[in-house]
């Protein structure tokens, strides 16, 4: 019983840290464009053109 001292303190600081890694990475817009990716690498722009 006395690991539960230390676990649960653990899981919510984990927790919390999970919890503001999304939303940072909601506030940098990172989930804006979530197709363009897809298309992006259908593009054949590193061939040159002769």
């Amino acid at each position: 019983m006395n690991v539960l001292i230390i676990l649960i303190p653990a899981a919510l600081a984990l927790g919390l840290v999970a919890l503001y890694g999304l939303f940072w990475s909601l506030r940098r817009g990172q989930y804006e464009d979530l197709e363009g990716s897809a298309y992006r690498i259908l593009q054949d722009d590193d061939i040159e053109k002769k």
